[in-house]
C-alpha cells in the first residue's frame, strides 16, 4: 500500500473532492505544502469553497482530468472501477489510495488521535469533542462529517498533538484508522449493500476495537446488545457509558427545557470507587444527545481536559448543519432539517420533535438508497408513524442504479397498513405547495433524509 511521506509534499488529486470528508483531507494536505487538485460530478458550496482557498477543482469526471504530473490519487468510496478517472489512473500506473487510507495515515502522525465510530451519532459526537478541545485551548486538528459553525466548516487545522475524526464503518473504511482513543456509539443494521447482516457488522466493530493499542482506550456504549463481545479481552482500557451504574459514566435526573434540550447529572466512577457528579447542559435537543455527550466527556477525561471546560463547551454547542437544524419559519410554522436516514435515527429525531413546541408535526421523508429502504422497510414504516403527517419524496438513489422493484409508494403502502395516512409526491415543488396550503401557524415541519431533501426546507424559509 502506498505510504505518503508528509515531509515530502507531492501533487495529490482527489477524485470526489466535493465530499465532506474528502474536502477536509484536501485542505489538511494543502496546509502541509502539498499541491492539491481534484474533481467532482457537480458544483456545490464545498467545491466553491475549495476553489476560493486556491485548490483547483474540475467539475465533471473524465479521463482527461488525470494527467501525468499527478503523483497520487485519492478516491472516495463512491468511485467505482468503471469511473473514467479510475480507468485513467490504472492505465497511467499512478499510485492511488482510498479516502480512509489517507485519513488513517494522517491520524497516525498524532500523539492523541480520537476516532468516533458507530452507526448513528458520529458527526454530533465528533463535533462535541471538537468543541471541547477548542474551548480547552488545545489547538486540535479536526475532521468532521458536517459543518460546525464554531470552526467555520468541517475541518480545523491545528498544530498540537490532538486529532479527532469520524470513523465510518461503510466498506470497513474505519479499519484503516489508527485510533489512540476509539469510541463506539452504537451498532445497528445498516449499509446492507456491503455488510451481510448485523453479525457481520458487529465483527467489523470488534476489529475496529482491536486496532486500539494497549496504552489506548475504547469508549463503549452499554446499550449495545451483548457489548462484552465487542470489548472482551482487549489489551486497551475499556471505558463504559450507559443508562445505569453498571457503566463508568451514567446519567441521573434527566430533564428537558422547553426546546427539548437535556440537562442531567453526569455520574463518573473514580478508580477508588467513589462517584463524582456534575451537571451537564447540552445545547442540542433529544435524549440521545445525553449519551453522545457522555461519550464526549469520557474522551475529554481520557485526554486530561478540565471538566469545567468540557461542561462549558457542551452547553455552548448548538449542533452541526442537518442535525435537528432549525432553518426558520414560514407563515407561522417552523421548519427543521435533519439528516436521519435510518429507522433508529428517525425514531430518535421524531421523539425529539414530539417535545419540541408545535401544534401538528409534518415529517417530509426522503429515503436514502434502494438497498437500505428495502432491507429496513418495515422498520422505516413503524418509525415514521410517530409523526402526525407523513409526506414521502422519491427515494434518493445515491450510488445505486437498480431500484430493486421498489419506490416510495412501496413504503407508503407499508405505512398505511399500520393505520396511518401517508402521501407520496413526485417532486419537491409538489411537497412545498402542499405544505404551504396545509400547514398552520404553530405547526412543525421536519425534512428528513441523507439526500437533498433539505432543499425543501430551505426553499420554504427563503420564500422561493
Amino acid at each position: 500500500m502506498y505510504q505518503l511521506d508528509f515531509n515530502t509534499p507531492i501533487h495529490v488529486f482527489f477524485s470526489g473532492i466535493g465530499g465532506i470528508s474528502m474536502s477536509g483531507l484536501a485542505r489538511i494536505l494543502k496546509s502541509r505544502g502539498f499541491e492539491v487538485s481534484g474533481s467532482d460530478r457537480a458544483a456545490s458550496a464545498i467545491t466553491a469553497g475549495l476553489a476560493a482557498d486556491g485548490i483547483r477543482v474540475i467539475i465533471g469526471q473524465k479521463k482527461e482530468n488525470i494527467t501525468p504530473d499527478i503523483d497520487l490519487v485519492v478516491f472516495t468510496a463512491a468511485i467505482r472501477p468503471d469511473n473514467p478517472e479510475y480507468i485513467a489512473v490504472t492505465e497511467l500506473g499512478i499510485p492511488h489510495i482510498t479516502r480512509s487510507v489517507l485519513l488513517g495515515q494522517i491520524m497516525r502522525g498524532y500523539k492523541d488521535p480520537v476516532a468516533v465510530s458507530g452507526t448513528h451519532g458520529k458527526t454530533t459526537t465528533t463535533s462535541m469533542i471538537s468543541e471541547i478541545l477548542v474551548r480547552a485551548g488545545t489547538d486540535p486538528t479536526l475532521s468532521i462529517g458536517g459543518i460546525l459553525d464554531s470552526i467555520g466548516g468541517n475541518v480545523r487545522i491545528g498544530r498540537s498533538q490532538y486529532f479527532a475524526a469520524e470513523a465510518c464503518e461503510y466498506t470497513n473504511s474505519f479499519l484503516d484508522m489508527f485510533p489512540g482513543i476509539g469510541i463506539i456509539l452504537d451498532i445497528d443494521a445498516d449499509h446492507l449493500d456491503f455488510f451481510k447482516d448485523l453479525a457481520d457488522i458487529r465483527r467489523s466493530f470488534r476489529k475496529f476495537a482491536e486496532l486500539i493499542p494497549a496504552d489506548g482506550a475504547l469508549i463503549l456504549n452499554t446499550q449495545i446488545p451483548d457489548y462484552s463481545e465487542i470489548c472482551g479481552g482487549l489489551k486497551c482500557d475499556v471505558i463504559l457509558y450507559g443508562p445505569t451504574d453498571e457503566a463508568d459514566y451514567w446519567p441521573e435526573d434527566i430533564r428537558f427545557d422547553e426546546y427539548a434540550r437535556p440537562v442531567y447529572t453526569l455520574c463518573r466512577r473514580n478508580s477508588d470507587g467513589t462517584v463524582l457528579r456534575q451537571t451537564i447542559t447540552t445545547g442540542v435537543p433529544g435524549e440521545h444527545n445525553v449519551y453522545n455527550s457522555m461519550a464526549a466527556v469520557a474522551a475529554a477525561d481520557r485526554l486530561g481536559i478540565p471538566r469545567e471546560d468540557a461542561a462549558a463547551a457542551l452547553a455552548a454547542y448548538t449542533g452541526t448543519e442537518r442535525r435537528f437544524q432549525v432553518l426558520g419559519t414560514r407563515n407561522g410554522f417552523t421548519v427543521v432539517d435533519d439528516y436521519a436516514h435510518h429507522p433508529t435515527e428517525i425514531e430518535a429525531t421524531l421523539r425529539t420533535a414530539s417535545v419540541f413546541p408545535h401544534r401538528e408535526l409534518y415529517c417530509v421523508f426522503q429515503s436514502h438508497t434502494y438497498t437500505r429502504t428495502k432491507a429496513l422497510m418495515d422498520d422505516f414504516a413503524q418509525a415514521l408513524t410517530l409523526a402526525d403527517h407523513i409526506l414521502l419524496a422519491p427515494i434518493y438513489p445515491a450510488r445505486e442504479t437498480d431500484d430493486l422493484g421498489i419506490s416510495a409508494h412501496t413504503l407508503a403502502e407499508k405505512i398505511e397498513k399500520l393505520g396511518h395516512p401517508c402521501l407520496c409526491f413526485d417532486n419537491f415543488d409538489e411537497i412545498e405547495n402542499f405544505l404551504l396550503e396545509n400547514c398552520q401557524s404553530g405547526d412543525l415541519v421536519i425534512t428528513m433524509g441523507a439526500g437533498n431533501i433539505n432543499e425543501v426546507g430551505e426553499n420554504l424559509v427563503s420564500g422561493q
